[in-house]
């Protein structure tokens, strides 16, 4: 864990409610599938966010406005600076994707697969990608993962574009391995769907972020684990619904 000082470099709108936030700073030690923790000015707890991309001294999250501290985040602009917590979760573990790994996000659980898309592709493995959204104005990265050469679907609720449906309803392909990011019910969907073992990311609600305060604990078949310190990754063999 790292604390840093980053300075907002862009903060645009990429879907209904949702923006991207482009950030300057040192991205030493980050991996796909960890998340920031963001300080903002008026606010007791800290936002964590998961990472969406990264690189050389260049941070990309991308977040939907569902309260008062996302609303602040959506008013600040180029030049703004925010005290983050970096490097924080265990990540995805890419050493057991196999050749063709399939990769399932659920609204805010898509941003996360993006940096792990980027990274197998370097290992040489053929990721493909699930990205479901309730409707049309909701869509985001879309392009984004196509042009990183990822076969990519997209599935929405109402049917607005794409495969009329969930995420699950795009699944029956051949694949080695998987890992999904999205809310309770799609991750539980998804488990139940799956035919191969895969990874799991799940969104908790923290008070710390780095394991001090328990908040987040929650119980798996090898014990009790902190989502934000031991997860937010958890492999399909050892969850419990």
């Amino acid at each position: 864990m790292n604390n840093e000082i980053f300075e907002i470099i862009a903060n645009r709108p990429v879907a209904k409610n949702t923006l991207e936030m482009v950030l300057s700073g040192d991205t030493e030690g980050i991996a796909p599938g960890q998340f920031v923790n963001l300080k903002l000015d008026g606010f007791y707890l800290r936002r964590p966010i998961s990472v969406c991309d990264f690189g050389p001294g260049r941070l990309t999250l991308i977040y939907k406005v569902v309260g008062r501290g996302t609303e602040y985040m959506a008013g600040l602009g180029p030049g703004a600076r925010l005290d983050v917590l970096t490097g924080l979760g265990n990540g995805y573990d890419t050493a057991p994707s196999g050749e063709r790994p399939l990769l399932i996000g659920g609204g805010a659980g898509v941003p996360p697969l993006y940096a792990l898309a980027k990274r197998l592709l370097a290992e040489g493995k053929r990721p493909a990608a699930i990205l479901g959204f309730n409707s049309e104005d909701e869509i985001f990265y879309r392009d984004e993962f196509s042009a990183l050469g990822v076969e990519t679907a997209v599935t929405t609720a109402d049917g607005s574009y794409g495969i009329r449906g969930f995420v699950t309803d795009a699944m029956d392909r051949p694949y080695t391995y998987f890992y999904t990011c999205g809310p309770g019910p799609m991750l539980r969907a998804v488990y139940d769907k799956s035919v191969t073992s895969g990874q799991f990311s799940f969104e908790e609600r923290m008070g710390c972020g780095f394991g001090a305060c328990m908040g987040c604990t929650c119980k798996t078949k090898t014990g009790h684990k902190r989502v934000c310190k031991d997860g937010p990754v958890l492999t399909k063999e050892e969850i419990v619904w």
